[in-house]
């Protein structure tokens, strides 16, 4: 019987502490610098290529596409917030995707210079000016922003790149880079080459 009593004081203290915990949760959040920049561990599984829990909030799918644009060819239309990958039968895969938050966004052509999985990450100078504690380099893998892939688009910094942060699919959050979830980045990945034609339009 005082055993009894004593695991239902354990119990009880236990599930105190854990709503304390989840009080606290939101001003926490509130205090880091890093939302939105950093990645979120609990978002993967275990190991850099298990992926993560949680999927897109926007469906991939495949849609008519009718346009003057040559099959393999990347459309960004940044206002939409989609990405479309033109298939040769008159359709197109669509993707939902995060673009470049007010005074970030762009628009122009360029061509896939370089593939990368699970890419390390140089932090730009000016970004580093804007948020203070950004390291020099993350080194690719769970905790890295740039997500399972990523593609390089012409010299600029900007890429097309994965994120473990499947909310902000569909939001205008980041420096210009145009962010998917992994799943979505693996998927578009390996369908494209070095070499792809990318149009952005904003």
């Amino acid at each position: 019987m005082r055993q009894t009593m004593g695991l239902k004081k354990l119990a009880a203290a236990a599930l105190l502490a854990g709503s304390a915990l989840l009080a606290a949760a939101p001003a926490m959040a509130l205090d880091n610098p890093f939302l939105g920049i950093f990645p979120r561990p609990y978002d993967f599984g275990v190991g850099p290529k298990s992926g993560y829990r949680g999927g897109s909030p926007i469906a991939r799918q495949t849609v008519s596409y009718a346009g003057s644009y040559a099959p393999g060819t990347i459309i960004i239309n940044t206002g939409e917030r989609r990405l479309y990958l033109v298939q040769s039968n008159g359709t197109a895969l669509k993707y939902g995707i995060g673009v470049g938050r007010d005074g970030f966004r762009w628009s122009g052509n360029k061509t896939i210079t370089r593939k990368a999985e699970w890419p390390g990450w140089t932090p730009p100078p000016q970004m580093r000016k804007r948020v203070k504690g950004l390291p020099a380099y993350m080194p690719g893998g769970i905790d890295n922003p740039l997500g399972a892939r990523a593609m390089y688009l012409g010299s600029s910094l900007y890429r097309i790149h994965g994120s473990n942060e499947p909310e902000t699919i569909g939001q205008a959050v980041s420096s210009g880079c145009f962010r998917m979830t992994n799943d979505d980045v693996v998927d578009l990945y390996e369908r494209v080459n070095v070499g792809t034609r990318v149009v952005v339009q904003n």
